[in-house]
């Protein structure tokens, strides 16, 4: 009796074959269906993400009403208070009046056991009027130096979205030009250019 020895097959072999039928095999129905299927879907997430980026995009076109509001805020108050400073500068404020009567009463502790005429006018009077040209002064100078950094502050650090708004730079150079004028009128009251102290010698209606 003759045996035939039997053909033994690779593994390797019989898997590429398989591979080979399944991609010779026609496609089915149902296979075609869930192909376009997850095409439509991948279509539709891909118009949502579109659609969602058009509005966001759109939204950041759309000025926002409350940062509108709140843009050149702190500028602003900076610039109004700059103004009031010059205008206590020039009219006078109470730390002027105090500092003024403080200087007076110094005047008269020192001038209690006696002192010349020259000594009584420079003690109570001419320094409390020195004092209150000085306390004018810093005041002037407060608002000059405040309407000059609102005015420089736009050219320093990162650039604004939007330009100042055209009232905060005009208040801030009323501020400026009242703190200017503030510190020359101080100035002359301090150093008597103005209005000298009475002498001695004058009479006190003269």
């Amino acid at each position: 009796m003759n045996t035939t020895p039997s053909k033994t097959t690779n593994p390797d072999e019989a898997a590429a074959a398989e591979d080979a039928a399944a991609k010779d095999a026609p496609v089915t129905s149902s296979e075609a269906v869930d192909s376009a299927t997850a095409s439509d879907d991948l279509g539709e997430q891909a118009a949502r993400d579109d659609a969602a980026d058009d509005g966001i995009a759109d939204e950041d076109l759309e000025p926002d009403p409350f940062e509108a509001a709140r843009h050149g805020v702190g500028a602003g108050a900076a610039a109004v208070v700059s103004a009031a400073l010059g205008v206590v500068a020039l009219t006078g404020a109470w730390t002027g009046r105090v500092a003024a009567e403080r200087e007076t009463l110094i005047g008269q502790i020192k001038l209690s056991g006696g002192g010349s005429a020259a000594q009584q006018i420079s003690e109570i009077y001419g320094d409390a009027w020195h004092t209150t040209a000085l306390v004018n002064g810093v005041f002037a100078l407060l608002a000059l130096l405040v309407g000059v950094v609102v005015l420089v502050r736009p050219a320093f650090g990162a650039p604004a979205g939007r330009p100042q708004p055209a009232w905060v730079r005009a208040v801030a150079l009323a501020g400026v030009a009242l703190g200017v004028l503030g510190v020359l009128i101080s100035a002359g009251m301090y150093l008597d250019l103005f209005v000298s102290l009475p002498s001695a010698g004058t009479p006190a209606g003269g």
